[in-house]
């Protein structure tokens, strides 16, 4: 497998193998990835989701690829920026986990929709 998938996301857990799962919250997803992006993994998809709505679910999975063993300055900046607009939309309002089940389902779908982006827009082994 060429990508690898970071998640907080138990339903993503159950369904795909060869992941790293982060026994946390959303933050602490961005973060394991900025470290890995910091030692040199490709990051894949956009770290923050494609909505508002979606900075207040509690899950979040991301997809990273290779260690290039080299650090990408463009990543870095996409992921430190990520974090940094994460915990400033988290002021004024709190993680929504009163509808946390939905955001699991919504989180896994748009997982499979990147991964079959990625297999179909860009021909690559996932």
């Amino acid at each position: 497998m060429k990508y690898r998938i970071v998640t907080n996301n138990p339903v993503v857990k159950k369904e795909y193998e060869d992941l790293y799962y982060v026994e946390g919250s959303y933050e602490d997803v961005l973060v394991k990835v900025r470290d890995l992006v910091y030692e040199g993994v490709e990051l894949i998809s956009h770290p923050l989701g494609a909505s508002m709505r979606m900075l207040y679910s509690p899950y979040r999975s991301i997809v990273v690829g290779q260690n290039k063993k080299t650090i990408d300055p463009f990543h870095m900046e996409i992921i430190e920026n990520s974090i940094m607009n994460y915990k400033k939309n988290l002021e004024a309002r709190k993680i929504d986990w009163v509808h946390a089940d939905d955001y699991a389902l919504i989180d896994n779908e748009l997982l499979k929709s990147t991964l079959k982006d990625l297999e179909v827009n860009f021909n690559k082994d996932i």
